[in-house]
């Protein structure tokens, strides 16, 4: 196996995919870069710094994920998101290297009504979904052998997420209100990552959905939360999304289905209820 590199290898999932990897794969063939090892914002270097390596797999984690930052910062979300994966597809061209880019359910509109397959038309409604899906677009044409995983709702050890939050608020407050009609699947990284890597295994291409079992709304996620983490004498108060007033609008349904990642595999993410569980022992 050739060396495989992780841009974004310090983020929440950057950290649990350099472990899966490291438990595959030798580890002095997985190589971790962060900002200060790598700007993929800036085109020679980033290019530059891939091909001096020679990698047989880059996976691009390296991303703006504030998705109300995006909003209100549309030039910095398709500089990180969309032409910093242009960049990083450049390098990797440079070494004949396989290209593995993390994207994300916001790339659909949530109309559809039920999981979304991945030749599914995307059309997202917010710059952060825009900016992935240009990243998408990017990688496909520049490189041969792309990889493109869309997951979502992602929590772990080692970055702020929605768990994190509510734990937190629910130190705070007696009362939460959290929305009702926004529908997805929690992702948990230490699952995400060994599934990346399985993919990185079985040499596939082209686009699979990866992301626990089952569904719920935000409202269901954070009862869940507060039940599990033993948390009593809070409240959940469902609001809508339009009550909530967030400056980037969200797919009501973004349920992804991932039937292709088990057929290809032949595993199947555990129930995200199951994955939380783990979680909150980790974390607790």
């Amino acid at each position: 196996m050739r060396k495989i590199l992780v841009i974004g290898a310090r983020g929440m999932l950057g950290r649990d995919l350099i472990e899966a990897l490291g438990s595959v794969f030798r580890p002095d063939e997985v190589f971790g870069w962060d900002i200060d090892e790598i700007d993929i914002r800036e085109e020679n270097q980033t290019a530059a710094r891939i091909e001096s390596l020679q990698p047989g797999v880059v996976v691009n984690l390296a991303a703006y994920t504030d998705v109300d930052g995006c909003e209100l910062n549309e030039e910095k979300a398709f500089t990180i998101n969309a032409e910093g994966m242009r960049h990083v597809a450049l390098g990797a061209v440079r070494c004949g290297a396989k290209v593995v880019y993390l994207s994300t359910d916001y790339v659909f509109d949530g109309k559809k009504g039920v999981p979304y397959l991945e030749d599914d038309p995307p059309y997202p409604l917010n710059v952060y979904g825009r900016s992935k899906l240009k990243g998408e677009q990017y990688i496909q044409g520049l490189v041969k052998d792309a990889l493109i995983i869309r997951t979502q709702w992602l929590y772990g050890e080692y970055g702020n997420n929605f768990v994190a939050t509510i734990l937190r608020l629910a130190s705070e407050k007696e009362v939460l209100s959290v929305v009702h009609d926004q529908v997805g699947c929690p992702t948990y990284t230490v699952d995400l990552s060994k599934a990346i890597s399985l993919l990185i295994q079985h040499d596939v291409r082209g686009i699979f959905h990866v992301a626990n079992s089952d569904l719920c709304t935000w409202y269901d996620y954070a009862q869940t939360i507060l039940k599990l983490a033993g948390i009593g004498g809070v409240k959940v108060v469902s609001i809508s999304s339009k009550e909530l007033n967030r400056p980037a609008p969200r797919p009501s349904y973004s349920v992804l289905d991932t039937e292709k990642f088990r057929r290809e595999t032949g595993m199947t993410l555990r129930p995200w209820f199951e994955a939380l569980k783990d979680y909150l022992s980790v974390c607790s």
